[in-house]
C-alpha cells in the first residue's frame, strides 16, 4: 500500500491545509493527517480538538486517517508504514527551512521521502497564525477555515 503523511500542528486547520490534504490524498492510497503534540509550544486547541476538528473538515476525503504523534516524525512514519512526507509550500521562505527538515529526516532514514506541494495562489497568505490573530480580534475569517473551525474559533475567544 503506498502510503503518505502529511504532518503540521494544525492549530487550526485552514482551507490551505484542507487543499494540501486534498490535492495528496489523490497521489497515496492512504494520506495520514498527522497532529503534531509538542509540549514546547502553547497551541490555542487541544490535540483532541484539532483531530475532531481535522475529521469534521475533511470527513468527504474518503482515503486519509488522522492521528497524532509526538517525538520524531520519521519514528511516526515508520510506525505507520508510511515511504513519503507530503509538505505544503506557502512561498520560498518556507521551503529553506522545510528543506533543512527533509534533509534531517533523510539522514534519520533514508528510505523515507519528502515531497513538497505548492499551496494553491488563492491560500499563498493563510496560516493557522493569521487566522488566529484576526480571529481574536473579532475579524472574520468564515472564507479562510471550514465552520467548525470558525464557531471553535469563537468559542475560545468569546465572541458572539
Amino acid at each position: 500500500m503506498n502510503i503518505g503523511i502529511y504532518p503540521g500542528s494544525f492549530d487550526p486547520i485552514t482551507y490551505g491545509h484542507l487543499d494540501i490534504i486534498a490535492r495528496s490524498a489523490k497521489l497515496f492510497d492512504k494520506l495520514i493527517v498527522a497532529v503534531l503534540s509538542n509540549p514546547q509550544k502553547k497551541p490555542l486547541f487541544t490535540v483532541e480538538e484539532r483531530l475532531e476538528m481535522i475529521k469534521e473538515s475533511a470527513k468527504d476525503i474518503k482515503n486519509i486517517e488522522v492521528d497524532s504523534f509526538s517525538g520524531l516524525l520519521v519514528d511516526f512514519a515508520r510506525l505507520k508504514q508510511a515511504r513519503v512526507i507530503v509538505k505544503g509550500l506557502r512561498a520560498v521562505s518556507d521551503f529553506e527551512y522545510e528543506l533543512q527538515m527533509a534533509l534531517m529526516n533523510n539522514k534519520l532514514d533514508n528510505k523515507i521521502e519528502t515531497i513538497f506541494i505548492m499551496t494553491s495562489t488563492k491560500y499563498s497568505y493563510l496560516s493557522s497564525s493569521i487566522v488566529k490573530e484576526v480571529s481574536r480580534f473579532g475579524g472574520c475569517v468564515k472564507d479562510l477555515v471550514p465552520p467548525i473551525v470558525e464557531k471553535r474559533l469563537r468559542q475560545k475567544f468569546n465572541i458572539k
